[in-house]
């Protein structure tokens, strides 16, 4: 069994990021690949969130915005920050941290922003690029799974990949990326969810299990077979006595049983979460070179 270390990794990605914007200035005369957060209310996990990307950007040389506004701002006036993003020339992408408040509509803010400028991979256009093969902005979650399975040689061809959870963040992408003609992919994907009937027999078959239901620990050993890729991209804080807080980190995956039976795991932290924040920052330094849309 391997343990597969997102945070190395990551870190790795954010070295080589650095390089390049350094030869984008130097070199080339430019100015610095230029990210804007817009972060909308006091929610504490999104505040951390944004202050991560907003680190992780000042790290690799990147120019780096949050916009900050009070949970009653409009949705009139929300919409009109993201035209003036859009416009802006000196601004390459932009992210809109979710969830916002509900008397904004999620669906005409993501809809509202630039598929050029999308880094997210949320916008109808980008998911639909996505699903045909296309140059396209992948949603950072997916996009980092796929590094992790590049950097570490895994084999996906023909492979039966289980995912459970069918999110529009995660699951869902997930499961078109991994059947795509190319690699990683050229698997044979099961998409699940809370509705799926015998849960345990399909995962048992799974060659690539991904677990990204949301539940603590929901995935245990009697349901992974032997010599499994299980890619864990739960996170829950639950209570615990053993740590100074109180609280450990744990994610989908019954890690300790699991990781037993298993070729390769994401720990939890230290997996999917810090190549989240890694893919984000690629798909800024593409958008800078314009590598998707041109």
């Amino acid at each position: 069994m391997e343990i597969i270390d997102g945070k190395k990794i990551s870190e790795d990605i954010k070295k080589e990021i650095a390089k390049s914007v350094v030869e984008i200035i130097d070199k080339k005369n430019e100015r610095a690949p230029h990210l804007v957060a817009i972060l909308v209310g006091d929610d504490p996990a999104s505040k951390t969130y944004v202050a991560n990307k907003e680190r992780a950007c000042k790290m690799v040389g990147f120019i780096s915005s949050v916009y900050k506004y009070n949970e009653t701002i409009t949705e009139k006036k929300l919409l009109q920050v993201i035209d003036f993003i859009n416009k802006d020339d000196e601004i390459d992408g932009l992210i809109v941290q979710l969830p916002l408040p509900k008397h904004i509509s999620v669906d005409k803010i993501i809809n509202s922003i630039d598929p050029k400028k999308d880094l997210d991979g949320f916008h109808p256009v980008n998911i639909g690029r996505m699903a045909l093969g296309l140059p396209a902005y992948i949603s950072a979650t997916p996009k980092g799974i796929l590094e992790l399975f590049k950097r570490y040689k895994i084999d996906t061809q023909g492979k039966n990949c289980v995912i459970i959870g069918r999110s529009h963040i995660v699951g869902l992408p997930m499961s078109i990326l991994m059947a795509r003609k190319d690699y990683p992919g050229n698997c044979t994907v099961t998409l699940c969810h809370s509705k799926t009937k015998n849960l345990k027999k399909i995962c048992l078959n799974a060659d690539i299990l991904i677990a990204a239901i949301g539940k603590t620990e929901f995935i245990t050993a009697d349901m992974v077979k032997k010599d499994a890729v299980v890619i864990d991209v739960g996170m829950h804080r639950v209570k615990s006595s053993l740590t100074k807080s109180g609280f450990k980190l744990k994610g989908d995956v019954a890690f300790d049983e699991v990781s037993k039976k298993c070729s390769y795991i994401t720990p939890v932290p230290g997996g999917v979460g810090p190549m989240t924040i890694a893919s984000l920052l690629i798909n800024t330094l593409k958008a800078n070179r314009k590598e998707i849309y041109k």
